[in-house]
């Protein structure tokens, strides 16, 4: 896909994956549409943006998905790509985890994925092309003890995303998922320390190098698809 002036709705914008998405996509010519939930920092990034605007918003919220739907053709005539990226990740031990708390985590990392999913790419099927990457992670691969409900959530993202893919193929509509490894956002910020050093034991990537990861996906010639894409720190363990 040749990048310049094509148009990507981000979710999960206002910060560290998303963020670096939106900048570097940006920097590739896209015009984008940005989700979040907090207006400030939407506002402050779409400042630093050539073409952006955005939506305040929930992930949660079932109207969303068909608000940036429009929002991106009403602002700038077309859809093309969609990156859905917001998640949150909550770990705990059968004792200590908040039940409540995990079960929100299902309805931001799976629920608004599939409903987003959908909505995208029933416009991309009436108009015949299209680009839909799902944010997974290392643990859509593997488990780990205490984290076994987000593990869960990205296994149902790899799931959907592979099975959207057979579904759509020879139809001109792309679908990935990027599974990256340790980032260093705000994910981890609520963890205690044992748990924080366990999981940057082998390093940390920057956000950035998640978004040339999705970059690179969806600038492959169109016979050319990368399904999925695994990004780890090289020191990595787990």
């Amino acid at each position: 896909m040749d990048l310049n002036n094509k148009v990507a709705i981000i979710t999960g914008a206002s910060g560290g994956i998303g963020e670096a998405v939106a900048k570097d996509l940006d920097a590739a010519g896209m015009k984008l549409v940005l989700t979040a939930r907090s207006q400030d920092k939407l506002e402050h990034l779409v400042s630093s943006l050539n073409n952006a605007t955005f939506v305040v918003s929930e992930i949660t919220d079932i109207e969303l998905p068909q608000k940036l739907v429009d929002k991106a053709i009403n602002t700038f005539g077309q859809l093309d790509v969609v990156f859905s990226n917001a998640g949150v990740m909550t770990v705990g031990s059968i004792e200590e985890v908040d039940i409540e708390k995990i079960c929100e985590m299902v309805r931001i990392n799976v629920e608004s994925i599939y409903r987003m999913a959908y909505t995208a790419l029933r416009h991309f099927k009436k108009t015949g092309s299209g680009f839909l990457i799902n944010t997974s992670s290392i643990s859509g691969l593997k488990t780990v003890p205490n984290i076994g409900a987000y593990c869960g959530t990205k296994f149902a993202v790899e799931a959907f995303t592979d099975s959207l893919r057979m579904e759509l193929a020879g139809t001109g509509i792309g679908v990935s998922c990027i599974e990256p490894g340790t980032v260093e956002t705000g994910l981890y910020n609520n963890w205690d320390e044992k748990n924080k050093d366990f999981v940057h034991s082998g390093g940390a990537l920057q956000p950035e190098d998640i978004a040339r990861c999705v970059r690179f996906i969806l600038e492959q010639p169109s016979h050319v698809l990368i399904p999925r894409m695994l990004a780890v720190p090289a020191n990595q363990p787990v």
